[in-house]
């Protein structure tokens, strides 16, 4: 475990050398990649979201492809596309970005919901499909998708099915006066994200994941997370609630958060500080869709009304 958190640990330090005051945001990020999930970040431009996928890509020793969505964007310039060959006489499969180890889709809902689907198979099942032909894609592989408020004019909403593949949804926010002027002092005269070197190998990375899958949850806390993932079902606001896909990554994603602070066991705080980022956007309420804001006081409401779980939760 020592050795494993020391790996974890370089991550955290590295990407604070870019990202500054958003600790918290690193280890959801993290968390995320540690439970085999992907991360949406959701937030308003220039507030550090692409900045934040490549200080992780950098940290990385795997490759990063990085794809601007814009509406003229083509589901082949996300996947790939077969070119014919003169010379062969025979068609070649040109791989797309998606075909990296961490890809970055920036802006993603600025691309049309057709060109969006295009990574619905990548996400789930780590596959491309073209012409039909299934690829694989390299392990591990981690998309990071930055999006800007719906409100903002030329985005279009991300489809329920792409939203459920998402592990994790954050918001970066602003920073504080303080966390600013470090900002100010840090890139006035150069760009920390140039020198990062990575700190973790693909091989280490695995291994993590793989040690993620043994942190222990207690049948209480797993009770804890089913209670949850119900009352979201049997709400009279919640016009969808929470699917088992949302039930199993709340769950992994608790393994991973554990691991991240040390643990090799889940307790109840990390189910609730989970919940939130895990679930909102997967909840469709029947006045309010697609409003964060409203799904979180639903999920504050819920999270309040049932029993937290007091036993030892040591193996």
């Amino acid at each position: 475990m020592n050795d494993t958190h020391s790996i974890i640990q370089n991550l955290q330090n590295n990407m604070n050398k870019v990202i500054i005051g958003k600790d918290d945001k690193i280890t959801l990020l993290l968390t995320a990649l540690l439970a085999k999930g992907h991360l949406l970040l959701e937030d308003t431009p220039g507030t550090g979201k692409t900045m934040l996928a490549k200080a992780l890509a950098a940290s990385l020793q795997g490759t990063f492809k990085r794809v601007q969505f814009t509406p003229d964007l083509l589901p082949s310039d996300v996947t790939g596309i077969n070119i014919f060959n003169q010379k062969k006489q025979e068609f070649e499969f040109i791989k797309g970005p998606v075909f990296s180890n961490v890809l970055l889709a920036d802006e993603i809902n600025r691309a049309t919901p057709r060109t969006q689907s295009s990574l619905l198979e990548a996400m789930a099942e780590l596959q491309v499909t073209t012409d039909g032909v299934t690829r694989s894609l390299p392990q591990p592989f981690f998309l990071i998708a930055t999006e800007n408020p719906i409100e903002t004019a030329g985005t279009f909403p991300l489809p329920e099915a792409e939203l459920d593949r998402f592990a994790l949804k954050i918001s970066m926010g602003f920073p504080s006066a303080e966390e600013e002027q470090l900002i100010l002092e840090r890139y006035i005269d150069k760009n920390p994200l140039e020198e990062l070197s990575p700190v973790c190998s693909l091989e280490d990375l695995i291994g993590l994941q793989q040690e993620v899958t043994k942190v222990y949850v207690h049948e209480d806390l797993r009770n804890y997370i089913i209670a949850i993932v119900q009352a979201t079902r049997n709400h009279e606001q919640i016009a969808l609630g929470i699917n088992p896909r949302g039930t199993l990554c709340l769950l992994h994603c608790a393994q991973a958060y554990a691991f991240i602070n040390g643990r090799d066991y889940v307790i109840p705080e990390d189910v609730k500080t989970l919940a939130k980022p895990c679930l909102c956007h997967r909840l469709l309420s029947f006045h309010n869709s697609g409003s964060q804001a409203f799904a979180s006081s639903i999920l504050d409401e819920i999270l309040a009304r049932i029993p937290v779980p007091t036993e030892h939760f040591e193996r």
